[in-house]
């Protein structure tokens, strides 16, 4: 994973000067200047405030704390840049330090120029601009609530050097916005309620069209950006897996797993190879920079300190302290909700466990507005395509219910967000495109365990008579982007990383940090007859003992009754299993399909999941590393729940419900080709075709423009076009 380089003298003047090119050309408009009074106005109040509550400071008049507030505003423009710079020296360290002290530096040199305020002594300049910097955070929130004008200024502050309009060129540029986990259906519902306003503006204007698309077999995050990304779905058959031949069990999460997958993907030409950014993915879809990305953690400790916008980030007290309240903020909503559910007794719901509490709260606020300040900054770089995967929504979805008020709140912030972004496009050195979409969505149902009372491998346990179990159905993908980030500053060199790694290194394996480890079915697997593993409602089970992919026969002559006794029970939808002699077969309770043949004795197992239900088993039946035996849950045919195999009530990974339905919201003139979109690896050449046609690679020639069998498709089909 590569980072910006740090700033060096020349790029802290050069920035300057842009500042001071940018005030020249813009006329303070009378919102703007309205703006800067009630920033004034609440800055005194909280400066007011902070000298009356502090020991060791006070003022003689009113008017010495409006100096003061000015003063603080003035050297905190002049002298910040520098001290991020000179922080940028001394790495990590160094930054963490100017972020506790950098405010209480200027705080303290502020208080002291001003004349009629007294101020003891540094500890207490540092203690008061704490107090003075939660307080204005807090006031600033309630004053601006649903304004942007705050967060933008905050962004384009902390966003890196900006590029001259002429080197950026006019050729638009790309931003891509995963929202991880959005179903169109959901989509659809939140435009016309208006809960949408940025995207709901966009697709009533007439700007933007909403457009479904199909994601298959399995619908995780892993397959669909393998296919969004490099064009390569099919490399991944489900979040995690066992390679019996290697005898290792791959979690596409983990960062050393997406590095393995990463480089079976990786032919140079994914979606971003022209000069993009990968952020927060799990894969870099060949970007040249990756930042937050799992498949480029690997390999990396002591290479690299912190780039600038990781640093603004921490020693801009906006950035720092309104991120650290807003978190503490954030775990106390949770509680609350997760009592309400309680109280209320909404069904299905799931225990929030105190883990998630915290962590719900770093991935819905510190994650995302650090995601937020990288595309800014990329954007103000004049970045030709940027590619961001917010997983807020989808984190709250799982543990709470997809279609649920807390979840449905952090969709709209995300939204609130893209119009942030919108307005930083509007002030980069070129113009931007942007295309929203999802990987995936959500289906939503009380667990497997939940229902039964027991676990899908204590079930499968039982019934083998004899034999171990390795199960792998943990709750990897939840912690996945904070385990992503604190891998990262782990791996720094200097103090910091140091210290990071010695506070986590119960939780580090193989230099990765893994929050909430689960048992290795890979290790164990020598020592079992059967790997379990489960994707959501998707499970699938190889049986270790034999090599390759075993057929029924095999499997009745290793655990007699096994497969018939499995296709019984009430929490199993049904079976996909390959024969010896009548190919693959999908087995339900009162049913066969015979996927070959196309042909159904009794009733149809596969009816009630969709009308591309048949096409994606045999698909998925085809990939590598599938299991010798493929379990979807059944699905309500009133409520379209589903059954989880792991402790979420939201969940997805199989079939059944909204899980597999996908959204891709694109400027009105940027055509699909060639609707329906199957697949993430269609929408990948989708994307790749709207790249071309916008010249970041290569215009396309007249006889390109026709959908199906042109060279430009061709090559995207080949992993991506360039």
């Amino acid at each position: 994973m590569n980072e910006p380089g740090n700033d060096s003298g020349s790029g802290a003047r050069s920035r300057a000067r842009w500042s001071v090119k940018l005030l020249r050309r813009r006329r303070l408009t009378f919102a703007e200047a309205r703006r800067l009074l009630v920033t004034l106005v609440l800055g005194c109040l909280s400066m007011a405030v902070t000298i009356w509550i502090v020991p060791g400071m006070s003022a003689s008049l009113a008017a010495d704390v409006v100096v003061a507030t000015v003063l603080l505003a003035i050297l905190a423009a002049l002298l910040r840049p520098l001290l991020t710079s000179f922080a940028l020296l001394l790495g990590w360290a160094g930054v963490l330090l100017a972020g506790l002290g950098a405010q209480a530096l200027l705080f303290y040199l502020a208080l002291s120029l001003s004349p009629g305020i007294t101020v003891d002594g540094f500890w207490h300049a540092f203690w008061g601009s704490w107090i003075f910097a939660f307080l204005m955070t807090v006031v600033t929130w309630m004053a601006t609530a649903g304004d942007s004008a705050a967060f933008l200024t905050h962004l384009i502050q902390r966003a890196g050097e900006p590029a001259e309009p002429g080197m950026a060129g006019s050729v638009p540029g790309v931003v891509f916005v995963q929202i991880d986990g959005l179903a169109a259906p959901l989509l659809r519902w939140s435009v016309r309620s208006g809960d949408l306003p940025t995207l709901s503006r966009w697709i009533r204007s007439g700007s933007h069209r909403l457009t479904d698309w199909h994601a298959q077999l399995p619908a995780t995050t892993p397959a669909s950006q393998a296919g969004l990304l490099h064009g390569g779905s099919d490399q991944i058959p489900a979040f995690r897996w066992y390679e019996k031949e290697t005898g290792r069990l791959l979690v596409a999460n983990r960062p050393r797993d997406a590095a393995v997958i990463q480089a079976r993907l990786s032919d140079g030409r994914g979606l971003l190879a022209d000069g993009g950014v990968s952020i927060s993915n799990i894969f870099s879809g060949d970007a040249p920079t990756s930042l937050l990305t799992m498949s480029g953690l690997t390999g990396r400790t002591g290479r690299r300190g912190p780039s600038r916008t990781f640093a603004t980030f921490f020693i801009n007290p906006y950035g720092l302290t309104r991120s650290v309240v807003l978190t503490v903020a954030e775990m106390v909503k949770e509680i609350h909700q997760s009592r309400l559910q309680r109280v209320r007794r909404v069904e299905p719901r799931i225990r929030r466990h105190g883990s998630y509490i915290l962590l719900r709260a770093v991935t819905n606020v510190l994650l995302r507005d650090l995601n937020a300040g990288l595309i800014a900054d990329q954007m103000m770089a004049g970045t030709p395509s940027i590619y961001c995967d917010f997983t807020d929504y989808d984190e709250i979805a799982h543990h709470a219910g997809p279609t649920r008020p807390e979840s449905l709140a952090s969709l709209a912030g995300i939204d609130h967000l893209i119009g942030v972004l919108e307005h930083v496009a509007a002030r980069a050195p070129r113009p931007y495109r942007f295309v929203v979409l999802s990987d995936h969505g959500q289906s939503q149902g009380a667990t497997f365990l939940q229902r039964h009372g027991v676990a899908l491998e204590e079930v499968v346990r039982r019934l083998m008579g004899s034999g171990t179990v390795a199960a792998s159905t943990g709750l990897d993908e939840t912690v996945g982007p904070v385990n992503t980030f604190l891998t990262q500053v782990a791996q720094q060199g200097g103090t910091a990383g140091r210290l990071t790694r010695r506070a986590l290194h119960t939780r580090t394996h193989d230099g990765q940090v893994e929050l909430s480890p689960a048992p290795d079915a890979g290790q164990a697997a020598h020592e079992s007859d059967l790997v379990l593993i489960a994707s959501g409602n998707l499970s699938m089970i190889y049986f270790t003992r034999l090599p390759g992919r075993l057929v029924l026969e095999d499997i009745e002559q290793l655990y007699p009754g096994l497969v018939g006794a499995l296709t019984q029970h009430p929490g199993i939808g049904f079976i996909t299993v390959r024969t010896g002699g009548q190919g693959t077969v999908v087995l339900g309770r009162d049913g066969i399909r015979h996927l070959h043949e196309d042909r159904v004795e009794g009733v149809d197992p596969l009816a009630g999941f969709g009308p591309h239900a048949v096409a994606d088993v045999l698909r998925h039946d085809a990939l590598a590393h599938v299991g010798d035996l493929v379990i979807n849950s059944p699905v309500d045919p009133d409520t379209d729940e589903v059954a989880a195999y792991e402790e979420l009530v939201g969940c997805h990974g199989g079939l059944g419900g909204w899980q597999t339905e996908a959204v891709l919201v694109h400027p009105k003139d940027w055509v699909v080709a060639a609707p329906p979109l199957i697949g993430a690896d269609a929408v990948h050449r989708q994307l790749v075709r709207w790249l071309e046609q916008a010249g970041q690679r290569g215009e396309l020639r007249a006889d390109d423009a026709a959908p199906g069998g042109t060279p430009a498709l061709d090559a995207a089909q080949g992993r991506g076009g360039s």
